[in-house]
């Protein structure tokens, strides 16, 4: 393996004031050359998945469970479309146009509708944050490898601490598109994975961004509303280091079209705050919304995947993070509310 920043190695005490001056600043400079590299890197994925022209097939491993699903990226003058096809189980699709997504539901003939999106999924990455990488992952560039038949090159994201996991990450060596994310736990075993099994870079076809659902002037259209970079009050007092928050918004979460007759408390609208906090690979959200006092406290755990639920007076929180259940529950026991 090479390492992304070189390192020296002496066989020897360094002894002279000369050496140790010259050692001192290599040292002072490496968290600068780290900071550095690692923006470039996840610069370079994250404007390969907003500006290349692509379209393939990825599979998502998280334990036991596989998903597959199939992606095509086009950019025109109008900005980005982007079709995501969920190959698995009840079929759905994800049109979006730039920052507004529809969600097609066939079973339920149901086209759900949410804009001010950000695109943060796969082969995009988390925005922002990128700067302080090095502080919580030691990073390293290693051999190169192949996905998908396409040579990539390996980057290794070792965490500093027990609050987040490791990433191993393979970009198109040509284009910097992200082809694989591994998420490792302490054993450095992969316990989730997304890769894609075929891709195509550059020429697509704009036929492949349509919806496949043609006829849908009858169906119910839901507009899940949302208002972005609000101030609800709710804070969380102790987020893991490294973790900033990203994103606070609102949504209106309108009662389905079946609701009719059902459990009022389920099925009627409501709203639902959501804080998104990340280290630049990594993310914890909170969501907070009104208590309907039929729900279970505790945490479940599935793959790098951990949520958790409880009730705080008239409101009921949920914590959700590819992140250890000591990061989730940190956040989940510091969160409070202070009125504006």
């Amino acid at each position: 393996m090479t390492m992304l920043f070189p390192r020296f190695k002496f066989a020897m005490l360094v002894v002279g004031l000369g050496l140790s001056s010259i050692l001192t600043q290599a040292r002072s400079q490496e968290p600068m050359e780290e900071k550095r590299e690692a923006q470039n890197i996840l610069r370079k994925i994250q404007a390969s998945a907003q500006k290349l022209n692509y379209s393939g097939t990825f599979v998502y491993q998280q334990a036991s469970q596989i998903r597959t699903s199939r992606i095509t990226h086009i950019v025109d003058a109008n900005g980005e479309i982007e079709k995501l096809e969920i190959l698995d189980g009840k079929p759905r699709e994800y049109i979006r146009r730039n920052d507004q997504v529809s969600c097609y539901l066939p079973e339920s003939k149901t086209i759900q509708v949410e804009k001010n999106v950000t695109q943060e999924v796969f082969p995009a990455l988390l925005s922002g944050n990128a700067l302080s990488l090095p502080d919580s992952y030691s990073i390293k560039k290693v051999e190169l490898s192949r996905v998908a038949g396409v040579e990539c090159q390996g980057y290794v994201f070792e965490p500093r601490d027990a609050y987040r996991y490791g990433y191993r990450l393979c970009t198109d060596k040509e284009t910097g598109l992200l082809l694989r994310a591994q998420t490792v736990n302490p054993k450095n075993e992969v316990i989730e994975q997304i890769a894609f099994t075929q891709i195509s870079i550059a020429d697509i076809d704009k036929y492949k961004v349509k919806p496949s659902y043609q006829n849908t002037a009858q169906w119910h259209v839901e507009n899940l509303t949302m208002q972005s970079n609000i101030n609800s009050g709710w804070i969380v007092k102790a987020v893991p280091a490294g973790f900033k928050k990203t994103r606070e918004m609102k949504r209106l979460i309108p009662a389905p079209a079946s609701a009719k007759g059902g459990d009022a408390d389920q099925l009627k609208s409501h709203q639902v705050v959501q804080m998104i906090f990340s280290d630049g690979l990594a993310a914890i959200s909170v969501f907070i919304e009104p208590d309907t006092g039929n729900r279970t406290e505790g945490s479940l755990q599935q793959g790098a995947m951990t949520i958790m639920g409880k009730r705080h007076g008239e409101y009921w929180l949920t914590v959700v993070g590819e992140v250890p259940v000591a990061a989730i529950r940190q956040v989940m026991n510091s969160i409070e509310f202070k009125p504006k």
